[in-house]
This record gives structure tokens, C-alpha cells and sequence, in this order.
């Protein structure tokens, strides 16, 4: 699975320009599937099984970046962040854009003091983009110029928001040979800038369940978020609640039981902030049961964000079982 992780996070797809990744997952899936599509906005939903209490499961693609805003002078350009990227973070920081470009973010500041103010309080408006001297066009889009790397159990790389829970919708249709119902895997695109793919998703199909797939917080750093229990390394996350949606009550109970049957290790997520695709897949049509099932990832939304590769492979299993559990 490490190569498939490695493909998915090191492609370019930034919210609204994830062309890319989705050419990516095709490749990836069209076979162990029985179809797929690409629907008018975009996304990717693929097929397999039939009858049964059909469900979906709901992953996206696009990871947060960059968009070029304003020309300063020959070589420098003003950025606006796509999703949730911090000023802090994306400084310094080298970012690889959709024409091959590569450029670094700095800040101004002409005097010490200056340098002391702008830093105390960072925002995009210090901030620029560095193309060593090449001109670009205004609304290119960009991303970290970070790759993946492999250290034991654990997984490093930008965009594991939410390109490991692609590789574990990859993995799922490729391990279920006969399902006992008919479920969808699909993948969605601008998640990071309001959950735009999910909102039109799960409309065509006959679903009566829907599970996203995505990343959560792992407190297992010092200092780590006191009111978060999620850790790396004890397996998926089943989440009860966040900031836009509390997941289906009979969802969670069913997938606590299925992974006590099966042995499979799991933690309770009550996460303090953000949201998932389940949270606009539970509006859907007169309104779908949903739930999300996470998995705990240290530094989100940077370029270094940490999987355990035990926790990824628990979440297909579990997925696997519950497909089963008819």
C-alpha cells in the first residue's frame, strides 16, 4: 500500500484543480470495480456489488494550497490560501505550482522592528511569493513541494488530508471480492473550502448510509490538545461528533460492534473542531444517515502530516467487516 500512498500524496490537487489525483484513482480502481463515473462538478464515484442495504463511502481529494492573487514586481506575487493554510506554516515554505513552478514564501519587512510586528501578528497580507524571477499568471494555484517518506509504522507526507483516506478507498475495492451489498466509493473534490463535492455526491444514487473517510487529530504530541484523546497507533477513529455534524447514532454502534467481533483496535473520536463530508451528506435528498470514521494524523494541514500505517490498515478492515455485516 506504501506505493499507492506515495502516488496519491504526491500529486498536485489543490482544491478545485484536482484533475490530476482523480486521472490518478481511476487508473487505481477501474478494474477490481464494476463501474465509475465523473460527475458534472467533478467528482469520482465508483461502484460494486449489488442489493443489499446500499451504502457509501465518501473520501476527498483535494488538499489545501495556494492561489496567486496580485503581481508585486518581476518575480514576486501576492498569495490567498485555498483552505486552511496558516501564514506561519506556509512561510518559508516551498510550494511546487500547477505549471511546474517552483517558489518560496517570505515576508516583508524592512527594518528589525517591522520584522518583530509582521511576525507577531502574521497574515497573508506579509506575506509573498518568491518565483526566482519567473512570471506567472494571475489565479495560478499552488501546493507543498513536500514528498513522502516511510519511517517504520509511520507515514509522512503533505496532503494525507485526505489522500490516505483515497489510498484506503483504493485498498477497500480492491481486498472485497464478493460483498454481500452493493457500496459506492467515492471521491470528492473542494472538501477544504467548504465541503462542495459532498453537497452533490450521494444525489444520483439510491444510498441509505454514507461514511466519510478523513483525517483527525492526534494528541499524542507534547502538549497536545488536552480535550482530544486521539492518538496514533490504536487503530481508526470512529467519530461521535465535531464542530458541523454528530454522527449517526446506530452507524457508530454498528461499527463499535463489528470491530469488537472482528478484533479490530478503534478509539472514540469527539473532535473540538473542523468537519467532514458527512456533515453535507446527511442534507442530502430528504436526508441520509452518516458518520465519519477518521484517522489520527499529527500536524494537519502542513506539509508534514503523520499516519500510523497499522491505523490505515485497521480502517480498511473495518470498512471491509462492515460492508460484510449485513
Amino acid at each position: 500500500m506504501d506505493e499507492i500512498v506515495k502516488a496519491l500524496t504526491e500529486s498536485f490537487g489543490p482544491s478545485g484543480r484536482e484533475s490530476k489525483v482523480r486521472e490518478l484513482l481511476i487508473e487505481l480502481i477501474k478494474d477490481p470495480v464494476h463501474g465509475y463515473e465523473v460527475d458534472k462538478v467533478g467528482n469520482l464515484i465508483a461502484w460494486k456489488g449489488e442489493g443489499g442495504k446500499p451504502i457509501i463511502f465518501v473520501a476527498h481529494m483535494d488538499e489545501i494550497g495556494i492561489v496567486v492573487t496580485n503581481k508585486i514586481k518581476n518575480g514576486f506575487y501576492r498569495i490567498e490560501p485555498v483552505g486552511g493554510v496558516s501564514p506561519y506554516v506556509a512561510l518559508s515554505s516551498r510550494f511546487v505550482l500547477e505549471d511546474g513552478t517552483i517558489a518560496v514564501v517570505g515576508y516583508e519587512h524592512e527594518t528589525a522592528e517591522e520584522a518583530k510586528k509582521n511576525l507577531s501578528n502574521l497574515t497573508f497580507d506579509h506575506l509573498y511569493l518568491d518565483t526566482l524571477g519567473k512570471d506567472i499568471e494571475l489565479g495560478t494555484f499552488g501546493v507543498y513541494n513536500r514528498g513522502f517518506h516511510k519511517n517504520g509504522d509511520l507515514w509522512i507526507s503533505k496532503a494525507m488530508d485526505d489522500r490516505i483516506g483515497c489510498a484506503v478507498l483504493v485498498e477497500l475495492v480492491r481486498r472485497v471480492e464478493k460483498p454481500k451489498r452493493k457500496f459506492y466509493v467515492a471521491f470528492s473534490i473542494q472538501e477544504e473550502v467548504g465541503l462542495v463535492g459532498a453537497s452533490v455526491i450521494a444525489y444520483p444514487y439510491d444510498v441509505e448510509e454514507a461514511i466519510a473517510i478523513d483525517v483527525t487529530d492526534s494528541a499524542d504530541v507534547p502538549k497536545g490538545f488536552k480535550r482530544h484523546s486521539m492518538v496514533l497507533g490504536e487503530g481508526p477513529a470512529i467519530k461521535i461528533r465535531d464542530k458541523i455534524s454528530i454522527s449517526d447514532r446506530r452507524i457508530v454502534e454498528k461499527m463499535v460492534e463489528v470491530s469488537k467481533k472482528n478484533d479490530i483496535p478503534y478509539q472514540m473520536e469527539v473532535l473540538t473542531m473542523g468537519g467532514t463530508d458527512a456533515g453535507a451528506l446527511m442534507k442530502t435528498k430528504g436526508g441520509i444517515p452518516s458518520a465519519t470514521v477518521s484517522i489520527p494524523t499529527r500536524y494537519i494541514h502542513t506539509p508534514g502530516e503523520v499516519v500510523s500505517a497499522k491505523d490505515v490498515d485497521n480502517t480498511v478492515k473495518m470498512l471491509l467487516e462492515y460492508i460484510q455485516a449485513v
